[in-house]
């Protein structure tokens, strides 16, 4: 699953390739399994919303995880 993340807002925030979510700079911030995003050390954090879809967007609640564009 590849896209690209955008916050509540509409903002792109991040980008995913495969099962890993990167920040736009390209550093690798979480794992993606499923809908569901995890912290590199295993712990779950939040979740995409239209996981399937190529613009993936997020909850408010996991808006936080993200820095605005």
């Amino acid at each position: 699953m590849n896209g690209n993340i955008f916050n509540s807002k509409g903002v792109h925030v991040g980008i995913v390739m495969d099962d890993a979510v990167f920040s736009l700079k390209g550093r690798k911030l979480y794992d993606l399994k499923g809908s569901n995003i995890y912290k590199l050390n295993g712990d779950l954090v939040g979740h995409l919303l239209d996981a399937r879809a190529e613009k993936k967007r997020l909850d408010k609640a996991t808006d936080k995880l993200f820095p605005e564009g």
